[in-house]
């Protein structure tokens, strides 16, 4: 273009002769008169592209094209991906040329798409990280879910992290900061959210949040400042919401599959290093992983990790069961009539919430059981309430067969008829006695014989 300013120049300004301009400039007299008239940049376009590699992949590559046009977008394979899939049927040519054919066929047959622009934020070294959830779909043990996956991105150095959970609860948002710090080496000083009930309770004006007791605890064990987005606006946070979308091309295009959560995350934890091998998007001269070295030295090192557990006030159920998010998980009877605090534990290897009961808030007095000690779905590392102990410590105290009789109505509680059945050898071998008949049952000292009597009269049947 500056050649052409310079003639144009000569000829309209100076009236220099076009011949005296090509013999100066070693230019052909056609030549000077087309640029005398050139007023744009002159582009060139080639009428036909030759692919003398690409020729024969044509056909299948424009197959895949029409077979993902039906597919939603987070599935389509973009033109990088679809050059390894060629690579893999022997293409050895240059992804240049597979570019431009997807480019072409996509301006043919979807037309035009509208861009959007973003200004570029600035960030210091472990000043701000970014997290978010998206949702992706792996097959596990043979059978397809959808697993939800936590995103952290520290904008710095664009180191990556990621993790996989069967739900989004907030017992699993604690456990992914825990895993996330860990591999940092560190904690930043701030941490950007989008507005999930886990971590805020009520929007206010502008950035005013009233956030999640519990998670301002995770807040204050870790010291970072929490940070809530405005609604409706991702690009508050468009370094986590881009890399959504790279995730899911790059590491669950296709299907992934594995046996269990466990492998799975082990397998997320070393992509994620191994793409920090890719050049920094700012500082091309320099990769993220060694972004990432210069910022750990910025991040706020580890004291302890953070006891993630969310508490709940529960009531069993008639069934002597206590209602869980994923499952619920058997307890001993006459639970109806008590109230117990259980945290709630993250365990993917189980998938499943494992309990931890403490002990009874407060029980129905003039009820008496026989169960075994340890509950169905509590493992033995479990603690076990004081009075079971004592009675474990007192095996005299055991009665057989199980009887289960609420002396103020004088009726079975309902959904025990199967505890009733029992034979007298399971309270030998494994059965303790509740018992909360007065003080007499609390200090040890054996209850009236009276009371006896209700072993050898049928259920439901009215005492006097």
């Amino acid at each position: 273009m500056d050649l052409i300013a310079e003639i144009r120049r000569r000829h309209l300004v100076s009236k220099e002769s076009i011949s005296s301009i090509a013999r100066d400039l070693k230019l052909s007299r056609p030549t000077v008169r087309k640029h005398c008239r050139t007023r744009d940049e002159p582009r060139y376009q080639r009428r036909q592209q030759p692919t003398p590699m690409l020729g024969a992949f044509q056909e299948t590559l424009e197959a895949w094209l029409h077979t993902e046009r039906t597919l939603p977008k987070a599935q389509r394979r973009t033109a990088r991906r679809l050059f390894e899939g060629l690579q893999g049927e022997g293409y050895r040519g240059a992804y240049d040329s597979v570019q431009r054919f997807v480019r072409r066929w996509k301006a043919d047959k979807l037309g035009p798409t509208v861009g959007q622009a973003f200004v570029p934020l600035a960030f210091a070294p472990g000043e701000v990280c970014q997290f978010d959830w998206s949702h992706e779909h792996v097959e596990l043990g043979g059978a397809m879910q959808t697993i939800k996956v936590a995103h952290f991105r520290l904008t710095f150095s664009r180191q990556m992290f990621v993790v996989a959970y069967p739900r989004e609860t907030q017992e699993m948002v604690f456990d992914a900061h825990n895993r996330a710090f860990a591999f940092f080496g560190g904690v930043p000083q701030r941490m950007v959210y989008d507005n999930l009930k886990a971590v805020v309770e009520a929007i206010f004006t502008g950035k005013e949040r009233q956030f999640n007791r519990r998670f301002m605890v995770l807040a204050n064990h870790y010291l970072f400042e929490p940070v809530a987005c405005t609604p409706a606006s991702g690009w508050e946070k468009g370094q986590v919401e881009n890399q959504v979308g790279n995730i899911r091309e790059w590491l669950f295009t296709p299907l992934a599959r594995f046996a269990n959560f466990e492998a799975l995350n082990e397998w997320l934890a070393t992509r994620c290093r191994e793409l920090a091998a890719r050049k920094h998007p700012v500082t091309s001269a320099r990769t993220i992983a060694a972004c990432f070295a210069e910022e750990q030295h910025s991040l706020r090192p580890i004291t302890a990790a953070f006891d993630g557990y969310v508490e709940h006030m529960l009531r069993a159920s008639n069934t002597e069961l206590l209602p869980q998010p994923l499952a619920e998980i058997a307890q001993p009877p006459a639970h109806h009539a008590m109230d117990r605090r259980d945290r709630a534990a993250v365990d993917l290897r189980g998938q499943c919430l494992a309990m931890r009961l403490g002990q009874p808030r407060r029980r129905a007095r003039r009820l008496a059981v026989a169960q075994p000690i340890r509950p169905l779905g509590v493992e033995p590392r479990h603690p076990v309430p004081r009075t079971l102990q004592r009675d474990v410590a007192e095996p005299r105290r055991l009665r057989a067969p199980a009887t289960i009789v609420d002396r103020r109505q004088g009726q079975q509680p309902p959904g025990l008829s199967s505890l009733l059945a029992a034979p007298r050898q399971a309270a030998k071998d494994g059965g303790v006695k509740i018992s909360t008949k007065g003080n007499r049952a609390r200090h040890g000292e054996p209850p009236k014989d009276h009371q006896h009597e209700s072993h050898h009269r049928r259920v439901g049947e009215s005492h006097s």
